[in-house]
């Protein structure tokens, strides 16, 4: 089966809405287990068995929907938030040891992934055993996002603002050495993955927490819906691209 067509193109508009949809897993995930005060523990299985419906469907199907594919990756936002903190603070593991946990988790899962198919590369995924590498990767990347993103802001005395700043130069300088470097494609996309996570992780708690602690104060509510509307904009001008491109 080629699955080609199955992933959308790697452009502006791609990052854009993985921000976007990496923010509103932090924000809704925390409005789960925080805010409706359901739990690190039963928030994560929740989340966790919509993140396998929405890869079921997804695995299932023979092109590339924006609106499954996106599910998909808010899916393992979200459950990666309740994960992490689960891990973080119920297990109490701490930041730096769950970031380092799951960091371990994703480059043994890329190098098997590497073993495997021979290429990590994300636009010519040709069999299901790939797909699942693929989604694996971005769920423990998402995942280890939220840790890494709680410990810049929380541990490292940058706070939530100088987080996204470090976390938005690191991105910066990913696309400055895919523009003008020799570096290959590949890595510098998995490298931005991972880190417009923790991006999307301290953007996040930039506007959901009180004005006392360095956030925006839009609560988890506010802010998950302002992120749902403008993710949901994105994705219906995504779909409407492609039927035109059909069409034409």
């Amino acid at each position: 089966m080629n699955s080609i067509n199955k992933l959308p193109a790697i452009t502006l508009s791609f990052w854009i809405m993985k921000i976007c949809a990496t923010t509103l897993g932090e924000t809704a995930g925390d409005l789960l287990s925080m805010t409706l005060k359901i739990g690190y523990a039963i928030s994560s299985m929740a989340l966790l068995s919509f993140f396998f419906v929405t890869l079921f469907i997804q695995l299932s199907t023979k092109k590339y929907h924006p609106i499954i594919y996106w599910a998909v990756i808010l899916a393992t936002s979200t459950a990666g938030t309740t994960i992490s903190d689960f891990m973080d603070r119920t297990l109490g593991l701490g930041y730096a040891t769950g970031a380092l946990i799951l960091a371990t988790l994703l480059i043994g899962t890329l190098i098997i992934w590497k073993i495997s198919e021979k290429t990590l590369a994300v636009t010519n995924i040709t069999s299901i055993r790939g797909e699942l590498f693929y989604w694996a990767a971005i769920l423990f990347s998402n995942t280890l996002g939220t840790a890494l993103g709680d410990f810049l802001a929380d541990n490292s005395g940058l706070g939530f603002a100088g987080g996204a700043i470090l976390i938005g130069g690191l991105l910066l300088l990913i696309v400055l050495a895919y523009k003008f470097t020799k570096i290959s494609h590949i890595i510098l996309f998995w490298l931005a993955f991972v880190l417009t996570r923790p991006f999307g992780a301290t953007f996040g708690d930039l506007l959901t927490k009180p004005l006392a602690k360095g956030g925006l104060n839009f609560g988890t509510v506010g802010s998950s819906a302002i992120l749902f509307v403008i993710l949901s904009v994105l994705i219906v001008i995504s779909t409407v691209k492609i039927k035109q491109m059909k069409s034409n």
